[in-house]
């Protein structure tokens, strides 16, 4: 169904992930440290990427960091750390999803099935929301095509990630209009996932930096403090 790249020094881990998504008809291939995991995820894209924190020669959050500098592929980081910090980092630098050790494998095959359908690499589109139709959003200098995963702004492309584009296109639809955090959850996340409030702070952080590196002034996304966000058309 998908070619799912693995990047785990736990030898134990990775036999048993892929057995476990290999049975579920996805491609595993796997790798045992960080920097030779970065460099076949730069030359052979995958559909997805499984990246543990803890690593030698690079650990994962640094694949990711650099990862997100020409990419936009989904991402699942594992970790041991049972510290709320590295989840925080982890989501800051792009991940799109987050699992910590021990885990049981069907966990992991929901959550891998769930990032697939909502970036389009288990083979279909990506997973239009409740309210979108698929067609071009277009407002103001903000343009987003659903069924690319493309968004431009005044005419220059903004690289988001999967994550990201679901919680910009849940603002893009009702400018105007407040979604709680728990609208934008809903939004972006499959039912079984959960997260809390700090990862979407951390999301939207995230997309009001990509899009003012084209824009310094961009200012499109408004926080109403303890209430949630909105899009704001200029």
């Amino acid at each position: 169904m998908a070619n799912i790249t693995l990047v785990d020094d736990d030898e134990n881990i990775v036999a048993s992930v892929s057995l476990a998504l290999e049975s579920h008809g996805h491609k595993v291939v796997a790798y045992h440290d960080g920097a030779t995991g970065l460099e076949a995820l730069e030359n052979t894209p995958p559909d997805l990427a499984i990246l543990d924190v803890k690593m030698p020669r690079m650990d994962g959050m640094e694949v990711l960091r650099r990862l997100r500098q020409t990419s936009q592929l989904p991402v699942i980081m594992l970790t041991s750390k049972d510290e709320e910090i590295d989840e925080i980092l982890g989501f800051n630098l792009g991940a799109d999803d987050y699992i910590h050790k021990p885990f049981s494998q069907r966990l992991l095959i929901e959550r891998v099935k769930a990032l697939l359908r909502r970036s389009g690499g288990d083979g279909g589109e990506p997973e239009p929301s409740a309210e979108s139709s698929g067609k071009a959003i277009r407002r103001g200098k903000l343009v987003m095509d659903p069924a690319r995963h493309e968004s431009t702004w005044d005419g220059k492309p903004v690289k988001l990630t999967v994550t990201e584009f679901l919680l910009l296109q849940a603002l893009a639809q009702r400018p105007g209009f407040v979604k709680s955090r728990d609208n934008l959850m809903d939004a972006a996340y499959d039912d079984q996932v959960y997260v809390d409030d700090r990862t979407i702070d951390s999301h939207v952080k995230r997309m009001r930096k990509k899009f003012r590196v084209v824009d310094p002034e961009f200012d499109a996304i408004e926080t109403l403090y303890g209430v949630g966000y909105r899009y704001r058309e200029s």
